[in-house]
């Protein structure tokens, strides 16, 4: 334990984030550098190493929380990285972007504030990296048995990464013009700068993972073929069908999905474009959807430099306290005020669009909606409630509906899927085609990255016995582990 008193004489403290004036000039991240170490030793002092850690199961990668909590005490930075590695690929991706179900299963939780877990782990692995002990695991020796990942999102490359570092020869294919999926394209730099992620794919790259961008499996390379060629296939495409919002005046000029409009101002940051084709700049912007993907649209949108930003969701707020029907250690839905919502905008609950109401060119103009509530398993409208915004730009950030199934992988491979529209998959995340296995959001759904770490570890490990007939890879989950997070 750190430090018995820890819980007792310390407050939570997070990281301190740079001054909104300032950050919304750029797209660097919103945390001030170096502001988590002189406060990170305390913070871990915190964590009383609970006889049973409730924090293990909250997290679906099993990370070792007390003992790396314990190491970042004793400034033991290179142990606590190698406890920190033994559950999590990628580290730097969970520290940054998972919502920490670890703290919501905290015990200090019960009645106080929970501990820092996530910013302890995002400072042990920025040391890590800044003191060289990241480095490429290698395998001693080669299988000789050839896996293709499809996917380069977090579970595709925990899934590469974990059977190259077996000895497999693992290549990569996605279909982007660069290796990282979402965590590319859809996740704005201001969140996570790409970096942590360029170097990571170098890492990969020295161990042995081969890549290969913008080929798509079922356009460019026929999904049969792909099997044939290699001894096993992992599919972690993910699920990156949009939820539409089929409206009257959904047809008109400047109404896209999020992910139509993210990728973009993503690739200004990596200097595709000097300026967006699509863009917030001058504009009044509707976010539709209160979850993370709307929040990283309003942060892109203020950037941009929008006249006004209005976040629009369909359910109620959600209390800042812990519901009753949502008790510890269960992650609770509560109201969250993100970076981006610190920025600036409205949030607007209890409300449904109703129409779109355009220009004489066939452009967006308002946007018209009606406050609702929910009654008996289902949304009716409150009468006398219908108004309209102004809406120059709108973004539909409502989640995601399953795999795509337009580029022929679905049908090619003949693979089943479930009543979700995701591929179907056994307890060993192996589908109905021998060889071919799925992890992510393409065989889960919609979920959080450290879901999709986690099962693409444990779906490498599935496919490592499967051609090998025996695996020491570890497994964290199985496919139908919900643990105590959504």
């Amino acid at each position: 334990m750190a430090d018995p008193k820890g819980f007792l004489t310390t407050d939570r403290e997070v990281a301190a984030t740079r001054p909104v004036g300032e950050r919304v000039k750029d797209w660097n991240e919103v945390y001030v550098p170096g502001s988590l170490l002189p406060i990170i030793s305390k913070q871990a002092s915190r964590c009383m190493d609970c006889g049973i850690p409730f924090c293990h199961n909250g997290c679906p990668l099993g990370n070792l929380i007390p003992e790396w909590n314990d190491y970042a005490y004793r400034e033991d930075w290179s142990e606590a990285s190698e406890r920190l590695h033994a559950t999590n690929n990628f580290p730097e991706f969970t520290g940054r972007l998972c919502p920490a179900p670890c703290e919501a299963a905290c015990v200090l939780g019960i009645n106080q504030a929970p501990v820092t877990i996530k910013n302890v782990e995002v400072t042990i692995i920025d040391k890590a990296w800044e003191s060289g002990d990241v480095t490429p695991q290698p395998p001693e020796r080669l299988s000789g048995k050839t896996v293709a990942v499809i996917g380069s999102g977090p579970a595709g490359l925990a899934a590469a990464q974990q059977l190259t570092r077996a000895g497999h020869t693992v290549a990569v294919f996605e279909r982007a013009d660069r290796i990282g999926g979402l965590l590319r394209y859809g996740i704005p730099e201001f969140k996570m700068e790409k970096r942590h992620i360029n170097r990571r794919i170098e890492q990969m790259r020295a161990e042995g993972t081969k890549f290969r961008t913008e080929v798509e499996i079922g356009r460019d390379i026929d999904a049969a073929d792909l099997r044939r060629r290699y001894d096993a296939v992992v599919i972690a495409a993910g699920a990156t069908v949009s939820r539409d919002l089929p409206v009257p005046g959904r047809e008109l000029n400047g109404i896209h999905a999020a992910m139509e409009y993210l990728p973009l101002a993503n690739k200004v940051q990596e200097g595709d474009f000097v300026a967006p084709p699509i863009t917030a700049e001058g504009k009044h912007v509707v976010v539709i959807g209160g979850g993370d993907t709307g929040a990283d649209c309003v942060g892109t949108a203020h950037r941009q430099g929008a006249a006004s930003v209005t976040q629009l969701e369909i359910m109620p707020r959600p209390s800042e306290e812990r519901p009753g029907h949502q008790p510890w250690p269960t992650f609770p839905m509560l109201y969250k005020v993100t970076s981006a919502h610190e920025e600036g905008g409205e949030r607007v609950y209890s409300v449904s669009t109703t129409h779109f109401e355009g220009d004489a060119d066939g452009n967006v103009k308002y946007l018209h909606l009606v406050e609702v509530e929910f009654r008996d398993g289902g949304f009716e409208q409150k009468p006398g409630t219908e108004r309209r915004i102004p809406a120059e730009l709108v973004t539909l950030a409502m989640g995601f509906t399953g795999i795509d199934q337009s580029n022929g992988l679905v049908e090619q491979f003949g693979l089943d899927l479930d009543g979700r529209g995701n591929v179907a998959r056994d307890a060993n995340f192996a589908t109905n085609v021998d060889g071919v296995y799925v992890a992510g959001d393409a065989g889960r759904g919609q979920s959080l990255i450290v879901w999709a770490i986690a099962e693409g570890r444990s779906a490498a490990r599935a496919v490592d016995a499967y051609l090998t007939g025996a695996s020491a890879l570890p497994a964290p989950i199985r496919p139908t582990d919900r643990a105590l997070t959504v």
